[in-house]
């Protein structure tokens, strides 16, 4: 339940940040020379409307993922050290300790470095072409693909070298 409560709130967050991104990355592609997005983003599947779906893409996981998938690996720390109770849940967070003692090689190699180019930038890509009523969905279902592909990698035993 506490992870239940913790995802509900990120996923206000992220429904947030989807809208202040997709609103706000096509004024910079205007800036930069792009003209008619409105019209490029109501048309079919085209060059120009897969570059915006991209930009928009690209500017959420590189500005605003970082910092959730940071706040939800706390978050999961201080659920588990608290034994997954919702009392627990709503103790005070000890952010400086818990970051400390995070993984961070673990969090720059794996979690943005390549979850993030790898999986996020290209499915968010899809996920921007969609209709915006649609966006929140996809992008549930591509947390739980993930995490999904992420529990059978695990389930792999260890690739050892040949002697």
């Amino acid at each position: 339940m506490p992870r239940a409560i913790v995802w509900g709130f990120l996923g206000l967050t992220i429904k947030a940040a989807f809208i202040i991104f997709a609103k706000g990355v096509p004024p910079v592609l205007v800036y930069l020379g792009m003209n008619n997005i409105a019209a490029v983003m109501q048309g079919g599947l085209s060059v120009d409307k897969l570059l915006v779906a991209f930009s928009i893409s690209l500017a959420i996981n590189t500005i605003y993922a970082p910092m959730m998938m940071t706040i939800h690996k706390i978050t999961d720390i201080h659920i588990i050290s608290h034994g997954g109770t919702i009392a627990g849940l709503f103790r005070v967070i000890n952010v400086e300790q818990i970051m400390a003692e995070l993984d961070w090689r673990k969090q720059w190699s794996f979690v943005f470095k390549k979850t993030i180019p790898l999986f996020w930038i290209p499915a968010h890509t899809i996920t921007f072409l969609l209709p915006p009523d649609m966006q929140i969905l996809f992008a549930a279902l591509l947390g739980i693909c993930l995490g999904l592909i992420l529990a059978m990698a695990s389930l792999k035993p260890a690739h050892t070298a040949q002697a």
